[in-house]
């Protein structure tokens, strides 16, 4: 059976105050739980100082983002051996806010600013390659926008981006990375998507890892579901046999909602 993993992406949220409290918050609550991965990432200005709020605990840390040089000139970027240096497990490779990927779920955010985000499949490509040689475990993320998914083409968006992610990789590799759906509307909006609906792609997914590697690194895999995941639906998430678990925004802000999904987590393989 595959062990569940609840991911919080605070994305740009916390100072490093307000991240050490929440991080302890969460700590004290779930510190010890079993039968579930839990990992926090944080902003990188605030890696340290949750490595230090978690510290004797079961919750990994993580990165929000990687870049696939070691040094150089690559100004704000970060490195792999920076991320270890700060402790760090994971990192999430690809989220459709650093593909550029919004649609029309974001208004706010205008064309240039796309241009700056934006991330092609083949650099998610490169980062995960470059996050696997550091022995940093990638939470690698895919999903469609609203107007793809009206046009039909979820599979064809999914399985393109999944197809690219793992190009290159030995079997052995791909079955090192967490895979997480993320369909694009359902981000930050308040929508869900219909868990019989999502536990389908993810259906696809593992699918299409059976083709990239084999059969048994498809079913040892972990996929995740993203995308408004709350206390009031994630036991219905996971119920769902394809689901292992969420990469979680808004909910992992506040250490009692996220905490329930932890405990939903855990509940799903008891």
């Amino acid at each position: 059976m595959r062990t569940p993993i609840m991911a919080g992406n605070w994305k740009m949220n916390c100072d490093n105050e307000e991240a050490w409290q929440l991080a302890a918050a969460i700590a004290d609550e779930k510190g010890d739980v079993e039968g579930c991965e839990v990992v926090l990432c944080p902003p990188a200005t605030a890696l340290t100082t949750v490595l230090a709020a978690i510290e004797d605990t079961n919750i990994g840390l993580g990165a929000q983002n990687i870049f696939w040089e070691e040094s150089g000139a690559y100004t704000g970027e970060l490195s792999g051996p920076m991320l270890l240096s700060c402790g760090c497990e994971y990192v999430i490779i690809g989220h459709s806010e650093r593909r550029g990927r919004f649609g029309s779920v974001a208004d706010d955010f205008t064309p240039e600013l796309q241009k700056v985000f934006g991330e092609s499949d083949a650099s998610v490509n490169r980062k995960i390659k470059a996050a696997l040689s550091y022995e940093l475990t990638p939470i690698v993320c895919v999903g469609e926008l609203l107007n793809e998914r009206q046009a039909g083409q979820t599979d064809e968006v999914v399985t393109s981006q999944v197809r690219t992610a793992v190009d290159g990789l030995a079997a052995d590799q791909i079955d090192s990375l967490v895979l997480a759906y993320e369909p694009v509307w359902a981000i930050g909006t308040g929508e869900v998507c219909d868990a019989d609906e999502a536990n389908r792609v993810l259906g696809v997914i593992r699918g299409i890892v059976a083709e990239c590697a084999d059969e048994s690194v498809a079913q040892e895999i972990r996929i995740l579901y993203g995308g408004s995941v709350k206390p009031d639906n994630v036991v219905g998430l996971m119920q769902q046999a394809e689901i292992d678990g969420g990469l979680v925004g808004g909910a992992s802000l506040e250490a009692d909602s996220f905490g329930e999904l932890i405990t939903a987590a855990s509940a799903s393989v008891a």
